[in-house]
């Protein structure tokens, strides 16, 4: 189900490189290209630590739901699909982290 969302969600970004840029903050952002995408995702992972520190659930799950969008916004501004980030995390799922970390050398 939270894939569904997901992948729901990247549709929608997808949908709005067409959009109106004076109408749509995610045409505005892909308009920027990926480097504008980039600093925007770093500032939503820095805001993402903070809360995970210093704030409370709610605030957190304020700024996870951030940090996820503004990265699906990073993949299509480099269009790589979302069904390929999907399939990397398919594929780990049943390895061990450190037996995988140690795999990527």
């Amino acid at each position: 189900m939270a894939s569904d969302t997901l992948e729901r969600l990247a549709a929608t970004i997808k949908q709005r490189r067409s959009a109106t840029a004076a109408k749509s903050y995610t045409r505005q952002l892909l308009e920027g290209g990926a480097l504008k995408c980039a600093k925007k995702l770093g500032e939503e992972a820095v805001e993402t630590v903070i809360a995970g520190v210093h704030q409370d659930d709610a605030s957190l799950t304020a700024e996870a739901a951030d940090l996820i969008f503004h990265l699906l916004v990073l993949l299509e501004a480099r269009d790589v699909p979302f069904a390929d980030v999907l399939a990397v995390l398919e594929g780990r799922m049943g390895t061990s982290g450190i037996d995988e970390k140690a795999a990527r050398g």
